[in-house]
């Protein structure tokens, strides 16, 4: 197998002095509180299949599936030791002798199966994609599984179209403010849920109405036509008396098995049990779809990747702005978990290598 390593003639953001033979990374050793993560150096095998890419990462995205996967809550996850982390963004540092469509010293951003949070990065061409004229780097890595899980949600799934009623249940996540302005973007009439009204002002900002979780449950409000759930258990059946007729629910997590970023079976017991279990003639007489989303499964098909690269670039027609709350240094990755774990984020929550 052979690479292609050259300096670039553009600023990378990285360090021309770093040791090739190494990265950064932050590992997943046991389930544990955000103060058990932490970064280390590692080896970093250089070699490249024909298909392969090197990243020299500038930014990692944070999703909540890694704060489930540090509690041991996630059970896609690889064995431990791992690196978590499924997107990242930064400059092509080396390409197999196969890859024509990117040279190094190019700007993308990159899906991973686990291993994102890391300094360096190694994935296949086809994960890789050149970074939008109008994205930073910066913004950038708040795209991938955010951009793919709300379009597979709503146009794939759920079919949203101009003049739909549509809730967005994590309206304040990198999932949600993106699928909030997707919907709006194709005409849907949309309404946003967050548990603090403190966070209502920044749903309104993208353009949908906004309510407490509190303040929904007490409102007469249903006939929904799209409804995207993340946190599962009792919310789920409840939501199902809000949809209107041919209405869907697209359930992409769990997020009601945690609370303030701790661990509790008592409360994932009590999650699975309320979850309902759906019967077939239950959907029949209020002709509802209920759609389980696991974003992860979808892009380990590379037919599906190909699709959702064509999707990708409506991120311009469609005049998307991903918002990024926080960044945070990569030796503040405790930090970086508990902020987003005590719901404290709007938007996406990135490291910075």
């Amino acid at each position: 197998m052979t690479a292609t390593m050259t300096a670039t003639d553009a600023d990378t953001d990285t360090d021309t002095d770093t040791d090739t033979s190494t990265r950064q990374e932050i590992v997943i050793h046991r389930s544990g509180p955000a103060a058990s993560l932490s970064v280390s150096e590692a080896p970093f095998d250089e070699t490249l299949a024909d298909d392969e890419v090197v990243i020299a990462v500038r930014y990692s995205g944070i999703n909540f599936a890694d704060i489930q996967m540090r509690l041991g809550l996630y059970p896609d996850a690889p064995k431990r030791p791992y690196v978590p982390g499924y997107e990242v963004s930064g400059h092509i540092e080396a390409v197999g002798a196969g890859v024509t469509n990117l040279r190094v010293g190019d700007p993308v951003i990159a899906g991973s199966f686990f291993g994102g949070y890391a300094s360096r990065i190694k994935v296949p061409a086809h994960q890789a994609f050149p970074l939008a004229e109008e994205l930073t780097l910066e913004s950038g890595a708040a795209v991938p599984v955010a951009f793919f899980t709300a379009h597979l949600a709503l146009f794939e799934m759920g079919r949203v179209r101009a003049g739909d009623r549509v809730l967005i249940e994590c309206a304040t996540g990198g999932v949600g403010s993106l699928a909030v302005q997707m919907a709006r973007h194709v005409g849907a009439e949309v309404v946003g849920l967050t548990t603090s009204p403190g966070k209502k002002p920044f749903i309104e900002g993208l353009g949908a109405r906004a309510l407490t979780r509190d303040e929904f449950h007490a409102s007469n409000e249903r006939d929904f036509d799209f409804i995207l759930n993340a946190s599962g258990g009792s919310e789920v059946r409840r939501q199902m008396k809000r949809l209107g007729l041919t209405g869907r629910i697209v359930c992409m997590g769990v997020n009601s098995v945690l609370k303030d970023g701790r661990r509790s079976f008592l409360r994932l017991a009590k999650t699975v049990v309320q979850m309902p279990l759906i019967s077939v003639f239950q959907l029949f007489n209020p002709n509802i779809g209920i759609f389980g989303l696991n974003a992860l499964t979808v892009l380990q098909d590379e037919a599906w990747v190909r699709r959702l690269t064509e999707a990708l670039a409506t991120v311009s027609d469609m005049d998307l702005e991903p918002h990024v709350g926080r960044v945070f240094p990569a030796a503040e990755v405790a930090d970086a978990h508990r902020y987003l774990e005590t719901k404290q984020a709007k938007g996406k929550v990135l490291l910075a290598w």
